[in-house]
């Protein structure tokens, strides 16, 4: 019954939104108000209307990582790079909102938002090497009071970890009220696994909790927002609410948990990452030593991600459901060859069976967010329509009061 009340009131939010031209322009002129500038600049609407006569414009994108969740292009040594998967097979989507975005990107007024770049927030050793993570943060000056928090983290292929990608959708987010900070994590070009990411994306939570005043946050607010293998990330983040063990570092004293995760196109059981895709793209997949198998056992090893060892399983953010789980929506493209979509129901059904609330949307056609460095200038354009966007905002109004 729970799983069947979750859809309908999905489905009706969706409906809205589908519900005419007026409806879309009111949600775009509403809730889905965005407010970019060249300079980045802009101002924190909520759900307010814009003001009359406000100009808009094409939202600005990252100089090194513009898009949706995938850099422009992966760094040597990515063990034989991104495995690419000729055929994908149709995925259940009974317990999914399927959604067709092709309508009108996001837009960008112009308003007042202050961000604040290279902010050391934690300087773990791996390896016995020190890092200085960063992270950069808009916070809405437009509105006074404190605001919730979304922390962004990008994709990378478990190999890098750009936090200049996405500008154009974190900025829009910020505009709906929100401080956003997307933040630089281990990854294994860094000698990390899996372990030390999720560590680095709580110490960031809870930097920025001990600094709340300091960038007007509701401290009570948080959510986390991922994509690709920053999906994952979130997953990991928001199912291991309340476990101690990824709580290391600074500002021990403030709390890691979330109350929120928005995954978009993340990876979850590893063993299952190509399951959906042809021989050839599963062998690249469970390739011994590769980025998958390093991230979940360490640099320098030979085993595979293929089956579901004790490590792998530990690895997976279904394993870690429990009653403090946040409340997550998910999100796929159908043509996804990257990330089977696979994954992100498995996960979503995982955490439902677990009385979790899980709402799981399927964009018809979308591939694995920008592709633009395959040539693909397209492939990023289903994530950063009015609707797909409405629906992130749509959830973080919901969770974060």
């Amino acid at each position: 019954m729970h799983a069947e009340n979750a859809i309908s009131r999905g489905k009706a939010r969706a409906g809205r939104r589908r519900g005419g031209a007026a409806v879309t322009i009111s949600l775009a002129a509403g809730l889905a108000l965005v407010a970019c500038s060249s300079g980045g600049n802009s101002s924190a609407s909520g759900t307010s209307s814009p003001s009359a006569g406000a100009k808009t414009a094409a939202c600005p994108t990252s100089t090194a990582a513009a898009g949706a969740g995938t850099p422009t292009a992966m760094p040597s040594g990515n063990a034989g790079g991104l495995p690419v998967a000729k055929t994908i097979k149709k995925t259940d989507t009974s317990t999914s909102i399927v959604i067709n975005p092709k309508g009108a990107q996001i837009r960008c007024a112009t308003s007042g938002i202050t961000t604040t770049k290279d902010i050391t927030y934690s300087s773990p050793t791996t390896n016995g090497k020190k890092s200085d993570l960063k992270l950069d943060v808009q916070v809405p000056t437009s509105t006074s009071g404190k605001k919730p928090l979304v922390i962004y983290l990008t994709g990378g292929g478990f190999v890098m970890a750009d936090r200049t990608a996405n500008l154009n959708q974190r900025t829009y987010v910020a505009d709906q009220g929100y401080v956003v900070a997307s933040i630089q994590y281990r990854t294994t070009k860094d000698g990390a696994t899996y372990k030390d990411a999720v560590a680095d994306v709580k110490s960031a939570i809870r930097y920025l909790r001990a600094n709340a005043d300091k960038y007007s946050i509701d401290a009570g607010q948080v959510a986390v927002w991922g994509q690709s293998a920053g999906g994952y990330l979130a997953a990991m983040t928001g199912a291991t609410n309340g476990e101690k063990s990824f709580d290391v570092g600074s500002n021990l004293a403030q709390s890691s948990e979330v109350q929120g995760v928005v995954d978009e196109f993340g990876p979850a059981d590893l063993s299952e990452l190509a399951a959906d895709y042809d021989t050839a793209a599963q062998k690249a997949n469970y390739a011994p030593g590769n980025s998958a198998a390093q991230w979940v056992y360490g640099p320098g090893t030979k085993k595979s991600v293929a089956d579901r060892t004790s490590e792998v399983a530990a690895a997976d953010p279904a394993t870690h459901i429990n009653s403090r789980t946040a409340p997550f929506v998910l999100f796929h493209g159908s043509a996804d060859n990257l990330v089977s979509p696979s994954e992100t129901l498995n996960l979503h059904t995982a955490l439902r069976a677990k009385g979790i609330e899980s709402t799981r949307y399927v964009l018809t056609g979308a591939g694995h967010g920008d592709l633009s460095f395959t040539g693909d200038t397209s492939a990023a354009q289903p994530w950063s329509t009015q609707e797909t966007l409405g629906h992130i905002v749509d959830f973080l109004g919901q969770h974060l009061k």
